[in-house]
């Protein structure tokens, strides 16, 4: 994917944490927290099913990338811990309040930097779904909750 400002509307609470030197992060990645550096999704070792990927990605989940860096950087980039994001879904429909997640791209060993999928329980989630999508649409607009600075989405009362 190619750097996307993804970044709708919201406060992002932003953070600023460095990244790994072997990783290219792009503006609009998902990212998550592994020994002190930021990666994206993409990077995640593969947990054997998508429902196990999406576990401990929710786990470790940063924010969304406000800014890029290229292979052999470490320098600290902002990310976002919150806010309200559009990313690209599989011509899903939503409700408000859905719970979403990331998606595996196509290999089915490794999650997709920028583009989620509806979930069915809190602990597989990044985040809810803010405006209803009620025919299969290729986006959807989703409030993102840091799991690692924000404590993640909850489950409804």
């Amino acid at each position: 994917m190619s750097n996307t400002m993804r970044w709708r509307y919201g406060e992002t609470n932003p953070v600023m944490q460095p990244t790994n030197s072997g990783h290219v992060v792009e503006i609009g990645d998902l990212v998550y927290l592994d020994v002190n550096v930021a990666k994206p999704a993409s990077s995640q070792a593969d947990q054997g099913t998508l429902t196990a990927n999406q576990e401990l990605f929710h786990d470790n989940f940063l924010g969304v990338a406000m800014q890029a860096s290229k292979a052999g950087e470490t320098t600290p980039i902002r990310i976002a811990t919150s806010g309200v994001f559009e990313f690209a879904c599989n011509a899903e429909a939503f409700e408000m309040g859905d719970l979403i997640g990331g998606n595996e791209e196509g290999t089915g060993t490794q999650l997709d930097q920028q583009m989620v999928t509806g979930v069915a329980a809190a602990n597989l989630s990044i985040g809810r779904c803010v405006s209803r999508v009620p025919s299969p649409s290729n986006a959807v607009l989703m409030e993102v909750v840091s799991t690692i600075v924000r404590g993640g989405p909850e489950a409804a009362a």
